[in-house]
């Protein structure tokens, strides 16, 4: 089998409610998901998502070669782009390819990509988010009613603009969460709103009244120094990551001490994470991969063993996807369909450019939008 060439797609999940962070909401709850289909000469066609706008510049790395060795596809596409550097939409479209050639893979196989990987049960624990920081209050403890029903005792609420506020929310997460264990798990993130000092003072006001499990993001991800002072300061984990691209920008953070629950971006493909993980565990560290459309890293999850916790977003996928899981008993309960399990309906797709202005959902935003990997 060789590859023979790619095709993108861009549809959209509707939220149903405003959805981000610190940073930036989208107030009409619809934003884009890009879809990449990798396509071989014996007809099989691999499913990646996640922004890819270097694609013309990456596939030719991979084209005619045989998609089984994933692995060596992944360095060579980082080789491909040597001399430029491989960060942001780079790395991005190299993950987005890296995700088909692994439900090519495993569609080869003729099995789920969980079981390719090695995955002995196809739960996978997670926590829910909402991406909910333009929600108010009355919203917010509807949204985590619903997933208190699925069976969840975690959360991650978005905060950091206002410490009153994020306090009050959490305790109303928990009081939800508490239908299903006596000691919800809660978690914020300030997508790297604060400053190093700020952040020690913040926190320290904060989990005088919550038991956080961790804080998420609390300052710039390079900083090492800075995330290293807020983790000695505080009772809960410094959990960061997920907008670093590459092995080389967790090495100072895990050499310097300065995170206790590492995390990956989804978007960023399922060799990036397999990577960091190994890299975690060498250190006795926990992985938690962040959320992303149809959970497309649950399956890696599932066969790592210093996995976590998932994020896990909503409960619906983007139109014209459909994806073998459940969102039950606190997690993700993966299918048996082979690949990752997830169908592509091209002329529910192409239905949407009937729609105006699909293709620009942050034009209703009342920030700047969300980044591809923002979670």
């Amino acid at each position: 089998m060789k590859i023979t060439g790619y095709r993108s797609l861009r549809t959209v999940h509707n939220w149903g409610r405003p959805v981000g962070d610190a940073n930036g909401f989208v107030a009409s709850g619809v934003t884009e998901v890009p879809v990449v289909l990798v396509e071989t000469d014996d007809g099989l066609t691999g499913v990646g998502l996640g922004a890819h706008s270097e694609a013309h510049r990456i596939f030719p790395a991979i084209e005619g070669q045989d998609p089984r060795a994933v692995a060596a596809l992944y360095d060579r596409m980082l080789a491909h782009t040597f001399k430029t550097g491989h960060g942001g939409s780079v790395f991005g479209t190299i993950g987005a390819f890296d995700m088909a050639l692994w439900d090519l893979k495993a569609k080869m196989a003729g099995e789920p990509l969980w079981r390719t990987l090695g995955a002995a049960d196809r739960f996978v624990p997670g926590y829910a988010s909402g991406l909910d920081i333009a929600l108010d209050d009355e919203q917010l403890v509807a949204l985590y009613t619903g997933w208190a029903e699925r069976g969840f005792t975690g959360a991650k609420i978005k905060g950091g603009l206002d410490t009153d506020r994020d306090i009050t929310r959490l305790g109303a997460v928990a009081d939800v969460l508490r239908a299903n264990t006596r000691s919800p798990a809660l978690m914020l993130d300030v997508n790297e709103t604060w400053g190093r000092h700020q952040a020690v003072r913040l926190l320290a006001r904060i989990e005088s009244h919550v038991d956080l499990t961790w804080i998420e993001e609390p300052v710039r991800r390079w900083d090492v120094s800075g995330n290293r002072a807020v983790g000695r300061a505080a009772r809960a984990a410094v959990a960061t990551g997920e907008n670093l691209t590459g092995l080389e920008q967790f090495r100072p953070l895990l050499a310097g001490d300065a995170v206790q629950v590492v995390q990956t971006g989804s978007v960023w493909g399922i060799t990036h994470f397999l990577r960091v993980a190994t890299l975690a565990h060498g250190q006795d560290l926990p992985v938690s991969p962040v959320g992303y459309e149809t959970n497309p890293l649950a399956h890696a999850a599932a066969a790592t063993p210093n996995h976590l916790v998932t994020e896990v977003q909503d409960t619906s996928a983007p139109v014209g996807l459909t994806v073998d899981q459940e969102i039950a008993d606190g997690g993700i309960v993966l299918g048996d369909s082979v690949g990752l399990g997830i169908t592509v309906d091209e002329a529910a797709i192409a239905r949407l450019e009937e729609t105006d202005g699909w293709a620009q959902p942050a034009a209703s935003t009342s920030a700047p939008a969300m980044p591809a990997c923002a979670s």
